[in-house]
Parts: structure tokens; sequence; C-alpha cells
């Protein structure tokens, strides 16, 4: 999923129980915070300023090789330990971050290295040898799920320590917008480093340890920062109110957030997404390849009660899968309503009896399943009885990326360009050349597609439904009163991790 975190939607015993469960989670919350852990304030503050920073993860990072990473918590931190040739600005734009580009031609791009720049944590200068080594070890690498990514690449260049030529097989607009891989030491590579393990890079965090959690210091100034996988959502809001750990981003439901919301030991801070969730449909399914099928499952949909009740502030109902700020992005759309009536009659017309039965696939993670519990009684209301199947991550997403579903839910995580309409929506796209996963072929988008006529493309997939839209998802992330420097992002990064203070109480 193109530096995606897909993940989404248990079980559909909701209402009493879980009331009442919940109701003690809340008490036994209450209990606990009673006896919050102070830190001692009468040390030094400079003592203080520069005591390890703990930060508690849902999940922690499978690897720390920007060649193989494709989870989310991965990416996150490498994004810190390592530096890339381009970023993007606010509006999705890419911008120079180690270095500035020129398209010479549509296959040829000059890349040029900023001066001065960061060394290596292992002291040692970086360079154009070094970015040609990156690359090359991506292409060449068998087990890559970059490797495809980067294919296009017909040979690098180095003309001197500054500068490289990336010359293309085929033309691309945004290849420069492709430039996000950290950059390794080419002497390491060279010697077959494991990088998954210990990574070396240019970044604002440097790599210490990893045993039980992960420890990072940052560079500028020998701040610890822990990562720690605590999966249980309950627990990690123990520990933080409890003062174990410092800081939380994503992954709690929405009425933990709200509890700790009221917490004055703590701080919640909350802000826009980009984090696009969907529901995905096979169209090779003879129901719902009928667009009126597809209609009648959008008009299904009560999306602003669904956000009301699970997601977070901030989060907002979507349109396509890159929200309106992006500069391809498509403000003029018209959501679907909630409508129960219109939804039968569409179904009717359709040629079907109601009710209709669907299946809908999605992991285990009580969020999801929640969502997905919430769906299936809201669709019932519109004639369409759906049928919940909670699978282990690994093989939901092996269903879906086979095609083995009619029904799933997913979230596109961290997406920058235009290109993923493309590779999502685009007739020649099925896996494993591309993520159309659902095998939506329609020429009046291929071509819309190929002019890059982002406005009318999105109308397009609006009009077709080959995903039926969800929502944005906020962003939030609550840390303790003596945290500073730190706000969530809009693509969930953590970005903040390169400036985030801890003072005394």
């Amino acid at each position: 999923m193109a530096s995606l975190n897909p993940n989404f939607c248990k079980s559909s015993k909701l209402p009493h129980m879980k009331v009442l469960n919940f109701l003690l989670v809340i008490c036994f919350l209450q209990l606990t915070a009673c006896d919050f852990a102070r830190e001692d304030t009468s040390k030094d503050a400079s003592v203080h300023q520069l005591a390890p920073i703990h930060f508690a993860l849902s999940q922690a990072p499978l690897t720390l090789d920007p060649r193989v990473a494709t989870d989310a918590a991965s990416e996150r931190v490498i994004r810190l330990i390592y530096q890339p040739l381009v970023d993007f600005d606010q509006h999705f734009k890419p911008t120079p971050k180690l270095a500035s580009w020129q398209m010479v031609s549509a296959t040829e791009y000059l890349v040029s290295l900023r001066s001065p720049r960061p060394l290596f944590h292992n002291e040692q200068p970086l360079n154009a040898e070094d970015v040609k080594a990156t690359y090359d070890a991506i292409i060449q690498l068998a087990n890559s799920p970059l490797s495809a990514e980067y294919a296009n690449i017909q040979k690098i260049t180095v003309h001197d320590q500054d500068h490289l030529t990336f010359y293309l097989k085929q033309p691309d607009p945004y290849f420069a917008e492709k430039l996000i891989i950290g950059i390794m030491p080419k002497r390491l590579l060279e010697q077959q480093h494991d990088f998954a393990r210990y990574p070396i890079g240019s970044g604002p965090l440097a790599f210490v340890e990893k045993n039980n959690k992960l420890v990072l210091r940052r560079v500028a100034d020998g701040q610890i920062i822990t990562l720690s996988e605590v999966k249980d959502p309950t627990v990690r809001v123990l520990k933080l109110l409890r003062g174990e750990t410092d800081l939380l981003q994503g992954e709690l439901p929405a009425e933990l957030v709200k509890y700790l919301q009221t917490k004055p030991e703590v701080t919640v801070k909350t802000g826009l997404g980009a984090n696009y969730s969907y529901l995905g449909l096979n169209m090779q399914d003879p129901v719902l390849s009928n667009l009126k099928v597809r209609q009648a499952i959008a008009h299904a949909i009560d999306r602003q009660a669904l956000i009301d009740k699970v997601m977070v502030n901030h989060t907002r109902i979507a349109g396509v899968i890159l929200p309106p700020e992006h500069y391809a992005g498509n403000h003029h759309l018209k959501a679907y309503d909630y409508n129960p009536e219109l939804a039968k009659r569409l179904l009717t017309e359709a040629g079907l009896s109601l009710p209709i039965k669907l299946v809908y696939k999605t992991s285990t993670d009580a969020q999801r399943v929640r969502i997905a519990t919430i769906l299936q009684a809201q669709m019932r209301a519109a004639g369409i009885e759906l049928e919940i199947r909670s699978l282990d991550w690994g093989t939901f997403f092996e269903d879906v990326q086979q095609g083995n579903f009619q029904l799933f839910g997913l979230t596109w995580v961290g997406i920058k360009t235009p290109e993923i309409y493309a590779k999502v929506f685009g007739s020649h796209q099925f896996p494993p050349d591309g993520f159309n996963r659902g095998r939506f072929s329609d020429a009046t988008l291929d071509d819309l597609l190929v002019k890059e006529d982002w406005q009318a493309a999105t109308y397009r997939i609006h009009e077709q439904l080959p995903y039926i839209p969800l929502w944005y998802e906020g962003q939030f992330a609550v840390f303790n009163k003596n945290i500073t420097n730190y706000s969530p992002k809009p693509d969930g990064n953590w970005d903040d991790l390169a400036t985030i203070r801890k003072y005394a109480h």
C-alpha cells in the first residue's frame, strides 16, 4: 500500500456488555489515576530536560531498514533516523530535503545535494555515491517491496560528491516525488550491514539499542527517546496517567480520548488528518458490478453518525483518496447522504430482492470490528444484510491482495501524490502490477488519468464508486503536562520527536 498502513474493522455483540465493560474500565482508570506517580521536582531542571522521553506504541516498528519497511510504525521511525532527498510541504508538493532537482528531459533528472549537509551517525560524510548506492540497493534487493516503484530507473550516474543524474526508462513527471527513501552509507551497504536492527542514517534521531524497547538519541542535544510496544489501549492510558510513559499518539478508541480530555494532568491535541478510510468493493462480483448497488451502499452509511460514535475530533467526511487541501484535491465533491429509503429503491431498480446479503471482511482490531458492527446495523435499515468476517491481519490482507472479498475496509496512510489514482483505479493496475484490488476498469477514467485532469478524474471516481468513501481520520496526541513542542501531523508521522521537550513539573 504505498507508504500505507491499512487496517480496518470485530463482532456484533456491542450493546449491554460492552457498555458495562467500558464503565468498569473508566472506574478502574479513575481509581488508578489517583495514584499518579509524580517525579521529584526538587532536582535540577536541566537534568529533567534530558530525562528520557517514553513513547508508548500500539505496535513496535517491524524493521529499521528503509528498503523493506511497509508498516506505519517502521516508516515513521525511519523518517527520523534517515533523511531523504525530497520531502513534502503542507500542500503535499515536493520540496528539497537533502537535495534539489532539475528535470533535464522527460527521462533525465539531475540531483544536487545541498551543502552543508548532515553527517551520518557514524560521523562519515554523506555524498552522491551514498545516494546512488541506496537506490541501487533497492532495485537489486529481491525481497524489497519497493523494487517495482523504482524499476523505471535505467541507471544512476555520479558526477561528483554533490551531483548525480537519474536516467529513466520511461518518462515519469512524478519521479522527483519518489525520491523519499532514507539515504544509507554506501560502505555499509557494500558490507551487508544489518540496517534492520542497527540502522545508521543522517536524521535527527540516532539509533542506540533495541531490546524490549527501541532507544533513540537526538543528535542535536543527546535527548533520549524510548519507544515501547503496549498493545492494549487501556494499559497505554494507565501508563500515561501513572507517569510510566510520556506520550501516546493515535490508536485509541474515541471514548478513551474523550476520557483523557477530562484529566487535568495530561494534554490532548487534535488536528485534521489526511489518512483516508474507505470500503473496497470487488468489481468482478455480479452484484457489486452494478453501479446502482454501489450507490445504494453509499447511501446506506451514516458517516457522520459513525464519526460521532467512534472517531476523534477533526475527523471529516471524505470524498476521494487525497484530501481537499491537496494540490490535486477536489473540495467540490458532494458527500453521499444517509438515505436508506433511496438505497432500497436503488437496489430494487437493480433487479434485486430485498434484503440482499453481502460479506464484509475486516481485521480483528477492536476499533475496526466496532466500526463494522455499526455499518452492519446501518445497512440493515437500507435492505442490506452485512455478514462480518473478522480475520487475523495476515489472512485478511492476503485476501484483499488476492481479490478474495466482496467488501473490505482499509485506510490509505501517508499518500502524497495523485499518481495514487492510476495505481488504485487504472485498468492496467491489477495486482501484482498495481493496487487495483477491486479490478475496476473504466476507459473514461483511464483517459482522464493519462491527461492528469485531476478534477475530472476525481469526479469520475466519486461518481462510479469503485471505493465507498468514509472519512479522513482526525489525528491526536496525548502527553503529560511536562511535555512541550509536540503536535500530531495530518499523516500521523512523529516528526516532532525531533523537537519535543520534557521539563520538570
